[in-house]
């Protein structure tokens, strides 16, 4: 579906002036316009930030008594179980609140999950085998169980101490836990509602401090400890795709210094195996392509215990060893993705049916149910609706299944409209997991579809790219683009400034590039300026681009700058073209 282009309008004379009081490029300064900003103290007030802005953890429901529990526990010399999830998000918490529990003196361990046998979030049996092994232990759950009704209602009869940290959406009652953490708690008023799993544990562990120091500042001990967990708390941030704005702006901002500055053995491991260990700075697209996709393949492969042994570890051979062992898992889970993205399109194109209604159900006993995820995200995009992937158990009948919305669809409101044909579902308005039986697939397949048509926004039926400015490819020197960096880092409702240039041409055919030609490549000339492009995700576009254009033609696009062996240039990423014939008007917002 072509997408519609919509242009800010400026006001020259506000860019003029953000240009001269802010001592920067007409770029910025048309960016900052774009975005409502008219002075230069309205853009220090928006994307100026510091590490005192974030909320007070006791603002946290319930994280109060939670670190009260934690630190009795600790005098009392009690076991203290982390029981956290398999995804990044969970792997960071999970370490997050070991390093703070180590370094207090608790006796402390970690369970997480195995994806493939125990699906997510709480589980009965782990509850059960958690209270045999040591009936006195207290159990803090990280990045889940805000909808483990039964779990807690289990632990609670057995008298298990069981506290609850988590971020998803909440069900219709509360888990009968000793304590539940959670920044949507009913009557909550903490000014932040949009924290990950992380950030959750960060509060909790920022509590745990104050706690053991003065009761309002930790020790030195400790603040040292959380200056290198915010870099943590911002990989769980990013890899999470919350909200990057508010507290989740200021974790990921200051993290991304803390990550190369204060890394932990694992973490600098991972960075060497990820390639970024010769920058001097990060962003959080380092993260989300380097980073995160490593730590996830281990959960997605059925190994995130060693995920978190990699970020808690302080021995460097192992943690040398560890990061190579994700890094490999990750080119596995590569070459299962390519495979499984392959057979969904196939399927799609034999069942062109499926098209006419709102979303997309695939269902395969091939498929790998810890990769369906990032398939799913894939599919949801290339056929531009939401997108469920089953990856079926040919013994037990029953599926896993994982959704990803798409233009802003509540996908956890369109699962529980259908929760008759599931046997368990979670997550939230962007993606969400589920359980269904291999005979209800067609009913939910039929029901979910007219649900997601029936209430997918009329705005929605056309995407729209909001352009910041049309600019010419010579505006992009290197001075340029790196201002653009002080209005980051980029995320999820804060995105990287869009920019849209007409009369290009291509320097060359394009190519593809990566495993199985999944990335598109390309240079685009304007006069004497030649820029490198890439389109991730868009190889096809390849072959399209050749047939359709035949000469100067527009791009839209987002810019940074791509540093290799010391050389640094300007680089774009490609989100859409249109040949000269096809351009559309220009629509001010």
């Amino acid at each position: 579906m072509p997408k519609q282009w919509r242009f800010a309008s400026h006001d020259q004379a506000i860019v003029g002036r953000l240009a001269e009081e802010m001592s920067c490029s007409p770029l910025l300064a048309q960016v900052l316009a774009a975005r409502g900003v008219t002075t230069k103290n309205q853009a220090d007030s928006l994307y100026s930030t510091k590490m005192t802005d974030l909320h007070d953890p006791g603002l946290l429901p319930g994280v109060s008594e939670a670190a009260d529990r934690v630190v009795s526990a600790i005098n009392a010399k009690r076991r203290i179980t982390i029981y956290g999830d398999y995804d990044v998000d969970g792997v960071t918490a999970t370490s997050i609140l070991w390093h703070c529990l180590k370094l207090a003196g608790a006796q402390v361990d970690y369970y997480i999950p195995c994806r493939l046998e125990e699906g997510y979030g709480l589980n009965l049996e782990a509850i059960q085998t958690l209270y045999d092994e040591d009936p006195e232990r207290l159990v803090i759950t990280v990045d889940c169980g805000i909808s483990s009704l039964e779990e807690a209602a289990l632990a609670k009869s057995l008298g298990l101490e069981l506290i609850i940290t988590d971020h998803h959406t909440l069900a219709d009652q509360l888990p009968a836990a000793a304590t539940n953490v959670h920044p949507r708690l009913p009557g909550s008023e903490y000014p932040f509602p949009d924290l990950c799993g992380a950030g959750v544990a960060f509060k909790l562990a920022w509590a745990i401090c104050q706690k053991l120091g003065d009761g309002t500042k930790a020790s030195p001990r400790m603040r040292e400890y959380l200056k290198a967990a915010v870099g943590l708390a911002a990989m769980g941030t990013v890899a999470d795709v919350v909200p990057l704005v508010g507290e989740n702006r200021i974790l990921v901002r200051y993290g991304l210094s803390t990550i190369v500055e204060k890394s932990m053995t694992g973490l600098a491991m991972l960075l060497k195996v990820a390639g970024l260990d010769s920058q001097n700075e990060l962003s959080a697209e380092d993260i989300g392509f380097g980073l995160a996709p490593r730590i996830n393949a281990a959960g997605r492969l059925g190994q995130a215990r060693l995920a978190v042994e990699l970020l808690t570890t302080e021995n460097r051979q192992r943690a040398a060893q560890l990061a190579d062992y994700v890094d490999q898992l990750n080119k596995n889970r590569q070459t299962v993705e390519r495979k499984m993205y392959r057979e969904a399109k196939e399927m799609v194109e034999e069942n062109p049916d499926w098209l006419e209604t709102g979303s997309l159900v695939l269902a395969s006993e091939d498929w790998h149910p810890g990769v369906i995820g990032i398939v799913a995200s894939r599919i949801a995009e290339k056929f531009e609706r939401p997108a469920v992937m089953i990856a079926m158990n040919s013994e037990t009948r029953i599926g896993q299944g994982s959704g990803r919305s798409f233009n802003g669809f509540d996908l956890h409101s369109g699962l529980s409209h259908c929760s008759e044909y599931l046997e368990a579902f979670g997550g939230h308005r962007a993606a969400a997991g589920l359980r269904i039986s291999a005979d209800r697939i067609d009913e939910f397949r039929e029901v979910f579809g007219r649900y997601v048509s029936e209430n997918q926004s009329s705005e929605s039926e056309e995407p729209e790219l909001a352009v910041d400015a049309e600019i010419s490819l010579h505006d992009l020197t290197n001075k340029a683009v790196k201002e653009l960096d002080w209005l980051g880092p980029f995320g999820q409702m804060h995105r990287r400034p869009i920019f849209s240039s007409s009369r290009v041409e291509l320097v060359e055919a394009p190519g593809t590039m990566g495993g199985g030609g999944r990335h598109l490549a390309l240079k685009v000339r304007e006069g004497s300026k030649i820029i490198r492009a890439v389109a991730f995700g868009k190889g096809d576009w390849a072959e399209e681009m050749v047939e359709e254009i035949n000469g100067p033609f527009s791009i839209c696009f987002s810019a940074s700058i791509n540093r290799f062996r010391g050389y640094e240039n300007v680089e774009l990423q490609l989100i859409d073209w249109k040949p000269s014939s096809s351009q559309v008007a220009s629509k001010a917002v």
